[in-house]
């Protein structure tokens, strides 16, 4: 577990500038830093994806974000500065390279990846034991009842248990009762 150094609030004006979290911002946020499974569903534009943002920087540890949308992972990384990198099939091998070994080494808070990632030889082992948070961003990708299932999704939490992570944490804008449920059991542990 990792200890708070400053209130939350302390460091979301502090990591991003904002004065207030918005609704379910907090809780979400305070989950992931003690290390506990979240499912955050958020409408587009609510702020989700600070609510993995945010952990990862106050945390020691690495969080993974697993996305299939490689253009909001390369805004988000820029946004981020040096706090975060990105493995891509868009990227030549050196750059996944140096991103890995940033991830690896501890000078990037956050990976993100596609879930396709996890079918390459040696990623995996490349982070293991360095992973605390594992993030599905539109984790209803992961559900039967979501609109864009992705069979990769389905191995997630396999991968998960395998890298060792502390918790996990779904976020996605589009889940029905029906779904969230699915995402929570096809995440859980």
């Amino acid at each position: 577990m990792v200890g708070r150094p400053m209130s939350l609030t302390d460091a979301l004006q502090q990591h991003f500038g904002f004065a207030a979290f918005r609704p379910g911002q907090e809780q979400a946020v305070a989950a992931a830093v003690d290390g506990r499974d979240v499912l955050v569903v958020m409408p587009t534009g609510a702020g989700k994806s600070l609510c993995y943002q945010l952990p990862a920087l106050v945390r020691d540890d690495l969080t993974l974000v697993v996305s299939p949308l490689v253009s909001l992972m390369q805004d988000q990384v820029e946004s981020l500065g040096g706090r975060a990198a990105l493995v891509n099939s868009q990227q030549d091998s050196a750059s996944n390279l140096a991103a890995i070994e940033a991830a690896r080494e501890g000078r990037a808070s956050m990976l993100y990846v596609a879930p396709e990632r996890f079918g390459s030889p040696g990623f995996l082992d490349a982070v293991r034991g360095r992973v605390g948070l594992f993030v599905v961003d539109e984790a209803h990708c992961v559900s039967q009842w979501g609109h864009d299932f992705r069979p990769d999704y389905f191995r997630l939490a396999d991968a998960a248990r395998y890298l060792g992570a502390k918790a996990i944490i779904a976020s996605t804008a589009t889940a029905t009762p029906q779904g969230a449920r699915d995402i929570e059991a096809r995440l859980g542990r």
